[in-house]
């Protein structure tokens, strides 16, 4: 008994002893360049600090509507956790965010975020802390989904210029440097390194994005991310929210692409299949017999006559897939269709709401262009309240008009009635209708206007499918 337990010991002892043996104590070699130069950030600062620019934006009295936000806001509030205090109500013109910029060609061009200067009646820009002088800025062209802007200011002189530089060629672990205006204050300067790149955040970016730990804060959007070498090589553009050190840029090679369209046609071209698009929940996937392990975009509305209208698309159709592409949803069928060329012919695999699947092909189109200032396209008189459903279900509903797209952030592809009110304690808002969501069917009818929801509803018992946000959501309620 006694030698078995020896053996038994020494047999344990064994695998430990030799896997101590395999430590290694010399570290990998690495390809360590010349160090950097003790004074590096302070001859960045000295040669970008001057190419930045302070961005104030700010709404005409006669645009701000009861209710109304402006986009800004919101931006900030989803990306930033932060929200800006407007200034009281008054005839003059009310700032309504801070932004950065800088110089790309020294007769006053300026590259910014799209979100720094969206739905601004006036945009004007200060040069440095130190000049109090401001200049009256027009945009030139712009961009939502990338989140890029253009803006022309005229000088006295010529003004110094940013050098754009590459970003195919960053590596995780270099050093950068973000230039900005966080919270007001003036061309401040943060370093730090590349965290990851390619990095895909489709609810911000069309492109894959910069990370770095380089700090970035409110202010800061709009500004240049810089390489050691004194080159842009990003567009700062978010963080997130849930913990320090975690910034977004644009890549430069991205923007760089855009930059003629924007600066020629105020905008960039962009494929148009010409659908509104939702995102399935697990029980409409079920409904509609897609499985547990769904994916594609869902159509919840088929412009007349547009390209998937000639292609057979049908609403409640699924893509799953564009040029044997899988689609995971609706957000990355809008990028993928976005980014086709206009004239050119997709093979889309789809999923019918019989549960058919086919292929079919779609000539895209160009994406017709929105109003760039969305308050100038409002309409005048027109009832925010809605029409009153009967029989005391509790909620209004109206046709969309441009007020309401801005309001409540609807696609211009998306024709269908939208709730605009619910009554406390009510039927409607019991059974979960919210303001905002899109009318799709009331008891399995198509629904186009809101005349066919009053029309439609029933006393003792209705179904509703309806889009929010993305989703397609199906409710139900009786008395």
């Amino acid at each position: 008994m006694r030698k078995l337990i020896s053996v038994a010991l020494l047999t344990a002892l064994l695998p430990a002893f030799s896997y101590a043996q395999t430590y290694s104590k010399t570290p990998p070699v690495m390809k360590l360049s010349d160090p950097l130069p003790a004074n590096l950030f302070v001859e960045l600062s000295r040669v970008i600090n001057p190419t930045v620019v302070n961005i104030s934006t700010s709404v005409l009295p006669s645009k701000v509507q009861p209710g109304m936000r402006d986009p800004m806001l919101d931006m900030l509030e989803q990306l930033y956790g932060f929200t800006p205090q407007l200034q009281p109500r008054s005839n003059k013109p009310q700032q309504v965010g801070l932004g950065t910029g800088f110089i790309i060609r020294d007769d006053g061009l300026i590259l910014t975020n799209n979100h720094v200067i969206q739905g601004a009646d006036i945009i004007q820009v200060q040069l440095s802390g130190e000049e109090d002088k401001l200049y009256d800025a027009k945009v030139v062209g712009s961009d939502g989904r990338t989140d890029v802007a253009l803006i022309k200011i005229k000088p006295d002189k010529k003004l110094p210029v940013a050098a754009l530089g590459n970003s195919k060629d960053l590596k995780v672990g270099e050093w950068v440097a973000a230039f900005g205006n966080p919270f007001g204050h003036s061309h401040t300067m943060t370093k730090g390194i590349v965290s990851s790149i390619k990095r895909e955040i489709a609810e911000i970016n069309r492109v894959p994005l910069i990370q770095t730990d380089a700090s970035i804060n409110p202010g800061n959007s709009g500004g240049p991310l810089v390489n050691t070498q004194g080159y842009v090589v990003g567009v700062n553009s978010a963080i997130d929210p849930r913990g320090p050190g975690i910034g977004f840029a644009i890549p430069i090679d991205d923007i760089k692409k855009i930059l003629p369209d924007l600066e020629t046609r105020g905008s960039i071209r962009k494929g148009f299949l010409g659908v509104g698009l939702g995102d399935h929940t697990d029980e409409s996937a079920a409904e509609f017999g897609l499985g547990d392990k769904y994916h594609g975009a869902v159509i919840v509305q088929v412009v007349p006559h547009g390209p998937a209208d000639r292609a057979g698309l049908k609403m409640y159709d699924t893509i799953t897939e564009v040029n044997g592409k899988k689609i995971r949803d609706s957000f990355d069928l809008t990028d993928t269709i976005s980014g086709e060329t206009p004239g050119t012919t997709v093979n889309l695999k789809v999923i019918t709401a019989d549960g058919q699947r086919k292929t079919l092909k779609a000539k895209i189109s160009e994406r017709p262009q929105e109003p760039r200032n969305m308050y100038l396209a409002q309409q005048k008189n027109s009832d925010m309240r809605g029409h009153k459903a009967p029989f005391n279900i509790g909620f209004s509903v109206s046709d969309l008009n441009s007020q309401l797209r801005q309001e409540l952030r609807i696609d211009a592809a998306v024709k269908k009635p939208v709730i605009t009110g619910i009554e406390r304690s009510s039927l409607a808002s019991m059974a979960g209708l919210q303001v905002g969501d899109i009318i799709l069917e009331v008891n399995k009818r198509p629904i186009n206007k809101a005349s066919d929801v009053l029309k439609s509803l029933k006393k003792d018992s209705n179904s509703f499918r309806i889009a929010r946000g993305r989703q397609i959501i199906v409710l139900t309620f009786s008395r």
